[in-house]
C-alpha cells in the first residue's frame, strides 16, 4: 500500500497520470490513494517531491511473483498488468488459454505460395497501363497459377536496417548521413540490436534523392555502405556480415539483457560469486536482488550506480563503455557497499552481457572493492556464457508501398488487386522473397533482402529504387480482378526464349 506525505505533495498529478490501476487521484491538490492500489510503486518512481512511500498492507493480499514488480493484490483485484487476479487468496490467470481453431489445409494457398518466376531480369512496361512484361501461367497441384512480374521504379521506398550490436551508435531520432547528406534516421532499439531506416519518399524526392536510392540499392544488394550518425558512430554496414562500429568489428551480440543474464546463468553464478552486476545499456542486472539470484544467494549489500526499475533491474545511461553504458571502468558500476550485509572477502563480479569483458572484485576490511584476478572457475564460466552469444550481423528489410506502376501492369482494377492481396487470394513476393503486407489501406510491405535473388535491386534517375515485384494468383481469380488475361503466357513459352537462369532462393540464415 502507498501512503502520502501531504506536506510534500504538490498535487502535480504525475502519480495520477501514471498509475496503471487508476488507484491514485489528486483531490483538493493532494494525492489520495484508493483500495485498488496494488503497490506496484509506479507512483513512487514518478514522484519528484518524495511525497509517496510504502506501508504494510492492512488487509489480506497475495504477492504476485510472475514478474519483478511483485504487486500486492487485494482480494478480487487484478495486478498492474491485468493478467492475474486474487481469487480468495489464490492467484488466478484472468483469461482462459487461447488455442487456435484447427482448420483444413488450403491447397490453393500452397499452390500460390511461391512465384512461378521472379521479377529479377524481367524488365518493365511503360506507360504504366500496359500489361506487365511477364504474365506467366503454369499448372501447380491441379491449379492454373499465374504470376505477374515487373521491375518497377518505386519512390515510396525505405530500407529498414537491423544492426546487431551492444555498442552505442547514436540517439533515437538522430540523422543518418552519407558523405554529409541525410539518408535516414535512427529509430527504436530492439533486443540487442539497433534499427535505422534509410530512405522514404520525402528523402527520395529531396535534393539528395539519387544518393538515397543508391544507398538503399547497395544495402539491398548486400554491398558495403559507410554511414555516419549525428553525434554518434561511424557505421560500416554490409548485409549478412558483422557490423563495424567506429572501426571495430562487433562479432558477437549479447545473450540477453543484464536482468536476463541473471536468470539464464543463475545456478552457475550462485556457486561462483557473492554478487554480480551485469552491465547493459537497457537493463543492468544486480544478481542477489534479481528473483533468480535471490533464490541462490542472500542480498550482498551492493548497490549499482543506475536507476532502480524493479528489484534486481537498473537503468544505466548509454555510452561507449562496458555493455553500451557510460561505465568506462568496471569499478565505476559499484555505487556503494553496505557492510551491514556485506563481509570482507566477498566476491563481486562485474560483466558485460556479451561476456567479453569481466572483472572480479573482493571487498576489503574498509568495505571497498579491490580488483583481483579472475578465478579459473569464473574464466571457464565466462567462456560458457560467451559461447551462448550469437554472431552479430547486419540485416535489412525492404520496406515500401506499391502504387500505380506496380499495379496497372497487373490489372485494370487496381482496388481489386489490393483487396486480393489483403485477402490472401494474391500473394506478393519481392525478388522471390515472401513479403509481410501491413494491414490497412494500400499495399505496404516488408521483405527480407537475404531471402531474395542475389542483387535484386537497381535504381533509376527518377530517382527511385527499381524493385522486383511479383503477384501470384490462380487464373480464375486473376480474371475476376480485371487481370490482363490476354497477356498471359504459358511457362513453356517463356522457357523457349532461352533467357533465364535457374536459382535457389535463400531458405534460412
Amino acid at each position: 500500500m502507498i501512503q502520502v506525505n501531504v506536506e510534500k505533495c504538490m498535487g502535480c498529478k504525475a502519480c495520477e497520470k501514471n498509475c496503471p490501476m487508476d488507484a491514485i487521484k489528486i483531490i483538493d491538490k493532494k494525492a489520495k490513494v484508493s483500495k485498488e492500489c496494488v503497490n506496484c510503486k509506479t507512483c513512487i518512481k514518478v514522484c519528484k517531491f518524495d511525497a509517496l512511500s510504502e506501508v504494510k498492507a492492512q488487509e489480506e493480499i497475495v504477492v504476485c511473483t510472475n514478474c519483478g514488480v511483485k504487486c500486492e493484490i487485494p482480494n478480487g483485484l487484478f495486478g498492474a498488468c491485468k493478467r492475474f487476479v486474487n481469487d480468495n487468496g489464490s492467484l488466478v490467470r484472468s483469461r482462459p488459454l487461447q488455442i487456435p481453431e484447427k482448420t483444413p489445409v488450403d491447397k490453393e494457398k500452397i499452390a500460390i505460395s511461391k512465384p512461378l518466376i521472379t521479377a529479377v531480369g524481367a524488365g518493365a512496361s511503360y506507360p504504366d497501363y500496359h500489361p506487365a512484361p511477364y504474365i506467366v501461367q503454369e499448372n501447380i497441384d491441379d491449379y492454373d497459377v499465374v504470376t505477374v512480374v515487373t521491375e518497377a521504379p518505386v519512390s515510396y521506398s525505405s530500407m529498414m536496417v537491423k544492426i546487431d550490436t551492444n555498442f552505442y551508435i547514436g540517439d533515437e531520432g538522430a540523422l543518418v548521413r552519407r558523405d554529409g547528406k541525410v539518408m535516414g534516421i535512427v529509430t527504436t532499439e530492439q533486443y540487442g540490436s539497433h534499427i535505422i531506416i534509410i530512405g522514404g519518399v520525402n528523402r527520395v524526392k529531396g535534393p539528395d534523392g539519387m544518393l538515397v536510392v543508391k544507398t538503399m540499392t547497395q544495402l539491398g544488394n548486400k554491398e558495403k555502405v559507410i554511414l555516419k550518425i549525428d553525434n554518434g558512430a561511424v557505421l560500416e554496414l554490409e548485409v549478412g556480415k558483422a557490423p563495424i562500429i567506429n572501426g571495430v568489428k562487433d562479432e558477437k551480440m549479447r545473450v540477453g539483457c543484464g536482468g536476463a543474464c541473471c536468470g539464464l546463468f543463475a545456478k552457475h553464478l550462485g556457486q561462483l560469486i557473492d554478487e554480480a552486476i551485469i552491465l547493459d545499456h537497457h537493463i543492468t542486472g544486480l544478481f542477489t536482488k534479481h528473483p533468480a539470484g535471490a533464490e541462490q544467494l542472500p542480498y550482498s549489500g551492493v548497490t549499482p550506480v543506475g536507476r532502480l526499475a524493479t528489484p534486481g533491474r537498473y537503468f544505466f545511461e548509454h555510452g561507449d563503455g562496458w555493455g553500451g553504458t557510460n561505465i568506462k571502468e568496471p569499478i565505476e558500476a559499484i555505487k556503494s557497499i553496505d557492510m551491514n550485509y556485506a563481509k570482507p572477502g566477498m566476491k563481486i563480479l562485474v560483466a558485460e552481457t556479451t561476456w567479453r569483458k569481466v572483472a572480479l572484485f573482493s571487498v576489503n576490511e574498509e568495505g571497498k572493492p579491490v580488483q583481483i584476478p579472475l578465478t579459473k572457475e569464473l574464466e571457464e564460466f565466462r567462456k560458457l556464457a560467451a559461447d551462448n552469444c550469437e554472431d552479430s550481423r547486419v540485416s535489412a528489410m525492404y520496406y515500401a508501398g506499391v502504387g500505380g506502376s506496380a499495379r496497372a501492369g497487373v490489372t485494370v482494377d487496381p482496388i481489386k488487386l489490393t483487396q486480393a492481396v489483403h485477402k490472401g487470394d494474391a500473394v506478393l513476393t519481392i525478388a522471390g522473397a515472401p513479403a509481410y503486407v501491413m494491414p490497412g489501406g494500400g499495399i505496404t510491405f516488408l521483405a527480407d533482402v537475404e531471402k531474395m535473388v542475389e542483387k535484386p535491386f537497381n535504381y533509376t534517375a527518377s530517382p527511385a529504387v527499381v524493385a522486383p515485384i511479383e503477384y501470384t494468383i490462380v487464373k480464375d481469380k486473376y480474371g475476376d480482378i480485371g487481370g490482363h488475361i490476354k497477356a498471359v503466357r504459358k511457362m513453356d513459352e517463356v522457357i523457349k526464349e532461352d533467357r533465364y537462369q535457374i536459382i535457389r532462393l535463400e531458405k534460412s540464415k
